[in-house]
C-alpha cells in the first residue's frame, strides 16, 4: 500500500540520494521505473520525475531511453592518499569546479592563528571567507588565513579565481607540499546557513587543516564546511603508509 500522504519530491530525491549512497542501488544499476517510485512514495509521476531530475543535477543518476535511470555514483569522494586541491579533485570527477570569495580581510593573528602559522601573536595576516561550488552549486564554506610572507599574493588573486592553489603556483611559484588534517561535524551557523543556503539546524562537515610548502614554512591555516550530501572522505590505510599525515586537502 502506499502511503497516505505523498511524499514532496525534495523528500523523494533526500530518500533516493540516501540510499545510493548507501549501496542500496549500486553504481550502473537501474533504478525502479517511475511508476513503481510513484507507487512507493504515494506521488505522482511529474513529481517523482523532478526528483530524479534533482538528482541528475548532481550527477547520481541519468536517464537513458529505453531503459530508464540508471545509478552513475555514489557521492563524490575525496581521496586521503594524495595531495590535490579542490579544483583538481572536482575536474578529476568530470565537475566543474567554482569558487567566489565573500569577505577579504587583513588583521592581526589570533593564538591559534599564531600557533598553526608559526607567526608571532598579532602578526600581520589575511583571512579570505569564500563559498566552493561544484557544477554550479555552493557546497563548501571555506575560511583561510595566510601569514604575511604570502598573504599580499593571496589578496592579489582575482575573487572568483577556481583554485588558490593553482594561482599561487600558476603566478608565484609557490607549491603546496604537505597538508595536515582534522575531520568532523558541527552545526551550522545562521551566517554559515545564509551562505550555503541551508536550514540553521543542519549539519556540516568540517575540515581544519593546514598545509605547508616544500621548506617546511606553513602556507594557510583553514577550515572548510561541506554539506553533508555533497562529499565523502576517504581513508587508504596500509601497514607501510604513514597515518594522515600527507592527505587531499580543499582549497
Amino acid at each position: 500500500m502506499p502511503p497516505v500522504n505523498p511524499r514532496p519530491h525534495r523528500e523523494i530525491m533526500s530518500d533516493l540520494m540516501t540510499r545510493i549512497i548507501d549501496g542500496e542501488f549500486a553504481p550502473d544499476s537501474r533504478l525502479p521505473s517511475e511508476t513503481k517510485l510513484g507507487h512507493h512514495y504515494g506521488s505522482t509521476r511529474g513529481t517523482v520525475r523532478r526528483a530524479l531530475a534533482g538528482l541528475e543535477e548532481r550527477g547520481l543518476v541519468s536517464p537513458v531511453q529505453g531503459t530508464g535511470w540508471i545509478v552513475r555514483s555514489g557521492r563524490p569522494s575525496q581521496s586521503f592518499d594524495e595531495l590535490r586541491s579542490f579544483a583538481q579533485w572536482a575536474r578529476s570527477k568530470g565537475m566543474t569546479p567554482g569558487g567566489l570569495v565573500r569577505r577579504k580581510e587583513f588583521g592581526e593573528a589570533t593564538a591559534a592563528e599564531a600557533r598553526r602559522l608559526w607567526v608571532s601573536p598579532r602578526a600581520r595576516v589575511l583571512r579570505v571567507t569564500r563559498t566552493r561550488s561544484i557544477d554550479g552549486r555552493d557546497v563548501m564554506l571555506e575560511r583561510t588565513s595566510y601569514p604575511d610572507w604570502i598573504a599580499d599574493r593571496v589578496a592579489a588573486i582575482a575573487d572568483d579565481e577556481a583554485s588558490v592553489v593553482e594561482a599561487l603556483t600558476r603566478d608565484f611559484g609557490v607549491v603546496t607540499a604537505f597538508a595536515e588534517h582534522a575531520i568532523d561535524a558541527v552545526p551550522v551557523s545562521s551566517a554559515d546557513a545564509t551562505l550555503l543556503g541551508v536550514r540553521r539546524a543542519s549539519p556540516l562537515l568540517r575540515v581544519r587543516r593546514v598545509s605547508y610548502a616544500s621548506a617546511g614554512e606553513p602556507i594557510e591555516y583553514g577550515e572548510d564546511r561541506y554539506l553533508p550530501d555533497a562529499v565523502t572522505f576517504l581513508v587508504t590505510a596500509s601497514r607501510e603508509s604513514t597515518p594522515l599525515t600527507r592527505t587531499e586537502f580543499s582549497q
